[in-house]
């Protein structure tokens, strides 16, 4: 499954930045700046965002990250702080503003696969107290704003990225289309399809034939619900995931079936029950991973 790692250093706006992108039906998840670069590295992203944040680049307990977040082979896309922080880190100058920025300015752009589609003088949301007086040595600028010099910056050789407002926000006019812009044509995210694996024969079948056809496009959600049989559901995470190399979610939701069920005898009604909190516990890991272009359910036609 492709991923995005979203890195918080901070930044009231972090929650839209990763919901901003889940709407653009990408898998993404959040981590501190102070996480562990093994950590990072495992994460396998397909691409990385650098948030923004309250502070300066120059502050003693400034938000760092190491350097090798650079040179991991994917690209990187730095927004206010976090292309402040790119500048600083790479060779540029980060400066104090004679004026602090907070409020709508008009974009100015130039040819960049980053602003495809997006037209002159739109309107972005600015927040910030530097600025970037000189651009790192191998980048080149590709926005500016009547009031900041680099309201954007790129290097392409080495896929990073920076903006000095914020898209995630409704404010920016075409935010959701640089972003667009940056996850599927600069990280090459693919379009995705999901699939409900409940362990049975028809999901199972289904699953096969989906993945044989779309490979990693395709996501499977398996719920323990814990009325498996006795190690059934690690057969199913160790044959599909482990074994066939599928990408699969496996959710531990058995002390929420089971409280559910708690005192329950009828089996029609614990039927009712089990079959509406797989859809509860399946719809809230499927909104983490974002809308998806195709849903896949193996099943007897009855329940068509």
């Amino acid at each position: 499954m492709d991923k995005i790692l979203v890195i918080d250093f901070g930044g009231q706006y972090i929650q839209l930045i990763a919901r901003a992108v889940r709407e653009q039906n990408v898998y993404c998840e959040i981590m501190l700046w102070r996480a562990d670069m093994e950590k990072i590295k495992a994460y396998g992203a397909k691409g990385i965002i650098l948030s923004g944040g309250p502070h300066s680049v120059y502050e003693e307990n400034a938000p760092v990250i190491s350097d090798e977040i650079f040179n991991l082979g994917v690209p990187v896309l730095g927004l206010c702080y976090g292309m402040q922080f790119i500048a600083h880190r790479l060779g540029g100058v980060v400066r104090t503003a004679p004026v602090s920025e907070y409020g709508k300015q008009y974009l100015n752009v130039d040819k960049s696969e980053l602003f495809a589609s997006v037209k002159q003088n739109s309107v972005v949301w600015m927040s910030h107290c530097d600025y970037i007086s000189e651009i790192p040595e191998g980048f080149r600028r590709t926005a500016t704003t009547p009031t900041c010099p680099v309201a954007a910056m790129e290097c392409v050789e080495r896929k990073i990225y920076g903006v000095q407002f914020h898209p995630e926000v409704n404010h920016t006019e075409y935010g959701r289309q640089i972003l667009n812009n940056f996850l599927y044509s600069i990280c090459k995210i693919e379009k995705k399809v999901l699939c409900a694996l409940s362990g049975g024969v028809d999901s199972a079948v289904a699953a096969a034939l989906v993945q044989r056809a779309v490979g990693d496009q395709l996501t499977c959600v398996y719920v323990d619900h814990g009325l498996m049989r006795k190690n059934e559901s690690e057969e199913i995470v160790r044959v599909f995931r482990d074994e066939r190399g599928f990408n699969l979610i496996a959710v531990d939701a058995k002390e929420h079936f089971l409280s559910k069920l708690n005192g329950v005898t009828d089996p029609e009604r614990k039927r009712k029950i089990i079959g509406e909190e797989f859809i509860r516990v399946f719809e809230k890991e499927a909104k983490k991973i974002g809308a998806v272009d195709f849903l896949v359910q193996g099943t007897i036609y009855p329940d068509v």
